[in-house]
């Protein structure tokens, strides 16, 4: 697929755009769904790159509906469908949304990404560092750089529409979504991180840590949304090559983190762009990512 070909923004004809993220551009189709469509943007340090990742949003959306269907058993979710020939007719219209697009049933969204983490890495890193602690967790001491915690712990975020996420604890994460909701979202959290990590080790990756958000539907039910278990959202390891201790090889946007971290930006906007060399060198961690995971290679549409 040529660059020509990635899709940075979504504008489609007849729908209601709702919200533009980092990455997904969200689309109303009547007061029960939506449509989320994945773009090939890619965000680092809280900023949106002006280089987009080929076939990223392809990836993000094949990935999330693999693990929907994978954990199906486990939990409710809010997908439809990721097929643009089982969607209306005024969205099937619109062939560059083939392949990077989910039709969703709205949600109630509880406004607190559940970040699990299994090993020691990235902000968690930092703050065990710091205090010997993440998120109101006391950790034993002497940890090593993405070490194995003794088990997977819940370090809630709150969501930010712009800036960094900020981390809370299971106190703060009570308060905001209450004490029911907090424990059924903790417990949920962690099994489908059990589930999913096993199952993934199986097959070669580690998966360190990731995010997952929630929603009530109308009846009161917790429904599993937005994307799941894919690059963006987590730390896919190689099993094969892990040594705690240090950074490890990846399969997920730290690789893009990494190269901007040796340039002289103070992560702030605007972003600077990728060069050629590192953009697709992302895309083929992704590919790599969903093969490993799924065992098929990625269609091109």
């Amino acid at each position: 697929m040529s660059a020509a070909k990635t899709v940075s923004k979504t504008d489609v004809p007849g729908l209601s755009l709702v919200h533009r993220g980092k990455v997904r551009d969200v689309y109303e189709i009547d007061n029960k769904r939506l449509l989320l469509v994945a773009t090939d943007r890619i965000s680092a340090f809280d900023c949106v790159l002006p280089t987009p990742i080929e076939r990223k949003g392809e990836v993000l959306t094949a990935l999330s509906s693999f693990w929907f269907e994978f954990l199906k058993a486990l939990t409710n979710n809010h997908l439809i469908s990721a097929d643009l020939d089982e969607m209306p007719e005024n969205i099937r219209r619109n062939k560059e949304l083939r392949g990077r697009s989910m039709f969703v049933r709205k949600t109630k969204v509880f406004p607190v990404e559940c970040v699990v983490r299994g090993y020691l890495e990235g902000s968690g890193w930092k703050d065990y560092e710091q205090t010997g602690e993440i998120c109101g967790h006391k950790l034993p001491a002497n940890l090593r750089q993405c070490e194995k915690l003794p088990h997977p712990i819940l370090t809630p975020a709150t969501k930010a529409a712009t800036g960094h996420d900020e981390n809370i604890d299971e106190a703060e994460f009570a308060e905001i979504v209450g004490a029911e909701n907090a424990e059924k979202l903790r417990l949920l959290s962690l099994e489908i991180y059990r589930r999913a990590s096993e199952y993934a080790l199986e097959r070669g990756i580690i998966i360190a840590d990731t995010k997952f958000e929630f929603g009530l539907d109308e009846a009161g039910n917790i429904l599993l949304i937005d994307e799941v278990l894919t690059p963006d959202s987590s730390r896919f390891w190689s099993a094969e090559t892990y040594v705690p201790g240090k950074s490890q090889t990846s399969f997920d946007k730290q690789f893009v983190r990494e190269y901007l971290e040796t340039l002289h930006w103070n992560k702030q906007p605007p972003a600077p762009a990728l060069p050629e060399n590192i953009s697709k060198a992302t895309t083929a961690r992704y590919l790599q990512a969903f093969h490993i995971l799924t065992g098929d290679e990625l269609a091109e549409n």
